[in-house]
């Protein structure tokens, strides 16, 4: 059995966090497609409200960081003040790629970082299961 076939047959749970609904709905549907169970939220207040209320327990959290009213980095804030998603991997999608965002990041929990205009849905969906499976 190849490792690419194994891949295939474990099942993750994704939270996945963006303002954008063709983003959110395109990385639902490839997450989707590989076998694993997605839950989406239109933003930070949406995610944290399924995190805090339903007990949920994903195993990655993948979010971006510019949206509105509650930004990415306050999103890690609350997830790690808040002990949300414990054993979830913490995985940033975004486009800002600048040094000082990739530090803030990692310093409020993120375990990575992948920028969206230079990884095609495929390549996302790959990093995302190695990041969890690394863990």
């Amino acid at each position: 059995m190849s490792d690419e076939t194994t891949k295939t047959q474990i099942s993750y749970s994704v939270l996945l966090v963006d303002d954008d609904d063709f983003l959110l709905d395109m990385y639902a549907l490839k997450f989707s497609q590989a076998g694993h169970t997605i839950q989406s939220a239109q933003g930070a207040e949406i995610a944290l409200e399924k995190l805090r209320n339903s007990g949920y327990s994903p195993d990655a959290v993948v979010l971006d960081l510019v949206m509105p009213k509650m930004d990415g980095f306050e999103l890690l804030e609350h997830i790690k003040e808040e002990g949300l998603a414990p054993k979830a991997a913490l995985i940033v999608l975004s486009n800002q790629g600048e040094p000082e965002n990739l530090v803030r990041a990692k310093e409020l929990g993120a375990s990575s970082h992948i920028i969206k205009a230079n990884a095609i849905p495929s390549e996302v969906l790959a990093m995302v299961e190695d990041i969890i499976e690394s863990r």
